[in-house]
């Protein structure tokens, strides 16, 4: 059975089983039943196979992104494309962020999500400290390479990598040694990436079933309006907005791209952290849509730091919201702001859970409006989370694949191969 279809029923299983697990506990349950369920399983089995499969997960990010960009890098012909190639992403990356706020925006004018709201707010609520866009420039660049691959800074990692990759590209014999052996430690990496990914059904379903047997759904009877405003701006922005894209600019199929999506979406949605999930969006960007290691390598990692669309959609709901549940009025000027807050905050913002509401305060304190009003929609957050999470990786591949064909490094043939890359059992 393909991997995709084993993950889709653990899904289903996980997210039914769990929830019927979190309605048991809001009964009187026996002592031993109570133990099993919340002791045995929650706490105990369940947690530590999520906690596992996530932690497995994380231990590939760094060395797989240094050693794939540092052989893409080095790769590279003519080096002077690097810069041509950075630029294409890094541009294409932020027009998209653009597109889906603005979106976002519009809809949630349109929908009206917090007219007549009325939630009590946690007035304790205090976001944690976003860093500012000059703080994120200035720490580009490491002052220990190994210090970053340690601390997992990710953005450093890249630029180490890139100077590495640069550095071996222009050392003739000495380089083209060093080149292979990189080349063999990525092979070795993308080989135990496959392995991982043969245990992914069971860490999605521990995941899943951990967080509804815990959560449930959060406050969703009280914010239903919000939850569907942001659900079908993400829809409209990965079944709409990224396959228009691909289609006028590769001339690709958008059904053969999103088919091919779906186990990297069904991992991003059960870790909620893009970075956690790089590891399969380079495999699959590789493998299975025939993008050359030398943009997937450098547009992967990249789009896990600075491509946040899910984030921004769900940035400008929640603003709007939060405004109307404030009978707050916003004007043109704050709608320009929270565009333009959003993208910036968007750079060097970290792939990992909750890290939304980091930015989130960030945007509301642009536009006048109170933190406290994040604790509106805390409750359903991690929820969204999840979703927003597979859009950002469905748009980290849609630019990797439009940058590989606009720099002819697109295998077509494993583009339009249905079966290619697939991992089965």
């Amino acid at each position: 059975m393909p991997l995709t279809h084993r993950i889709v029923i653990a899904m289903v299983l996980a997210i039914v089983l769990g929830s019927l697990a979190q309605w048991m506990n809001t009964t009187t349950l026996p002592e031993s039943i109570d133990w099993f369920l919340n002791t045995l399983l929650v706490g105990g089995v369940f947690a530590w196979m999520g906690k596992v499969f996530v932690a497995g997960l994380k231990l590939l990010v760094v060395p797989l992104v240094f050693v794939s960009l540092v052989c893409g890098v080095g790769a590279l012909r003519d080096q002077s494309s690097l810069g041509r190639l950075s630029l294409k992403t890094i541009v294409l990356y932020l027009v998209t962020t653009g597109i889906a706020i603005s979106i976002a925006l519009t809809m949630a004018t349109i929908i009206a999500p917090g007219e007549g709201i009325d939630l009590p707010t946690d007035t304790n609520f205090t976001p944690p400290p976003a860093s500012s866009l000059l703080d994120v420039f200035v720490a580009l660049v490491p002052t220990n390479g190994i210090a970053a691959m340690a601390n997992a800074s990710m953005l450093q990692v890249i630029v180490f990598a890139i100077l590495v990759g640069t550095a071996i590209g222009r050392a003739g014999e000495p380089g083209k040694r060093l080149a292979a052996h990189f080349e063999d430690w990525n092979e070795a990496m993308m080989k135990l990436v496959e392995i991982i990914m043969h245990f992914a059904p069971y860490g999605v379903f521990a995941l899943l079933f951990n967080l509804f047997a815990s959560e449930g759904l959060g406050t969703v009877g009280q914010l239903v309006l919000y939850m569907f405003t942001v659900i079908l701006v993400l829809a409209m922005h990965m079944t709409i907005v990224y396959p228009l894209m691909l289609r006028g600019l590769t001339g690709l199929s958008p059904l053969r791209f999103l088919s091919k999506m779906r186990g990297v979406q069904m991992f991003a949605f059960s870790t909620a952290s893009s970075g956690a999930t790089i590891p399969v969006t380079l495999r699959t960007v590789e493998e299975r849509l025939g993008v050359d290691n030398r943009v997937a390598s450098f547009a992967v990692p990249m789009g896990a730091t600075i491509n946040m669309d899910g984030t921004a959609i769900m940035q400008g709901v929640a603003t709007v919201f939060i405004a109307q549940a404030f009978a707050q009025d916003l004007s043109m000027v704050d709608y320009l702001l929270v565009v333009l807050t959003a993208m910036l905050a968007s750079i060097g913002t970290a792939g990992v859970p909750g890290v939304g509401l980091v930015t989130l305060a960030m945007v509301l304190n642009q536009v006048g409006l109170p933190a406290e009003g994040i604790a509106l929609i805390i409750g359903v957050d991690r929820l969204l989370d999840m979703l927003r999470t597979a859009v950002n990786v469905t748009g980290d591949a849609a630019v990797s694949t439009i940058v590989a064909h606009s720099e002819g490094a697109l295998d077509e043939g494993i583009f339009n191969d249905p079966k290619a890359g697939e991992v089965r059992d």
